[in-house]
């Protein structure tokens, strides 16, 4: 999905650094609203974020830029660590993040996300395109056990989380 594609959803974020305890999600797609949940508690972000209703594709890819748009200052902050890194699991899944603030942005994966989670097609993907894009990330992520396509996805979410909120942090753990 283009930026173009990006910019044609309304969507309202806000983000910022807190216990991750006050995470409201809106997309549209269930499931999604739960992993960015996840990814939320996970890097102790308060977050809000509303999309409104349309076109799923040009929704999930809005959502995913302007997410990542809102992260990019607190990822670039005076004190930041810029870089982060997460194993955790979800169930039998097993899944790791690793992130870095990069002026090239690219995700790697050794995952296939189509049709993951009982979500169309590429809708992860095409999310966490967008979020890394906005961001401006190198991201990692990596799935070293994993049978159920909900498990995987939701480790993966929570690695990621986890990664980002280092990398919003001092190296101590704590706010800039």
């Amino acid at each position: 999905m283009s930026a173009a594609g990006a910019d044609q959803a309304q969507v309202s974020v806000r983000v910022g650094l807190g216990a991750g305890l006050d995470a409201v999600v809106s997309t549209g797609l269930t499931v999604l609203d739960f992993l960015i949940g996840e990814l939320a508690r996970c890097a102790r972000l308060e977050l809000a974020l509303e999309v409104a209703p349309g076109a799923v594709d040009p929704a999930v890819a809005g959502a995913g830029r302007r997410l990542g748009e809102q992260l990019a200052p607190l990822l670039r902050q005076p004190g930041a660590a810029g870089h982060g890194f997460a194993w955790l699991p979800s169930d039998e899944a097993l899944a790791g993040a690793v992130i870095e603030v990069s002026d090239r942005p690219v995700i790697a994966s050794n995952v296939d996300f189509s049709g993951v989670g009982g979500l169309a097609s590429d809708v992860v993907a095409v999310f966490l395109d967008e979020l890394v894009r906005g961001a401006g990330l190198n991201v990692h992520i990596r799935v070293l056990e994993g049978k159920d396509s909900q498990n995987v996805l939701r480790a993966i979410f929570k690695a990621l989380g986890a990664a980002l909120g280092q990398a919003c942090r001092t190296p101590e753990g704590g706010k800039p």
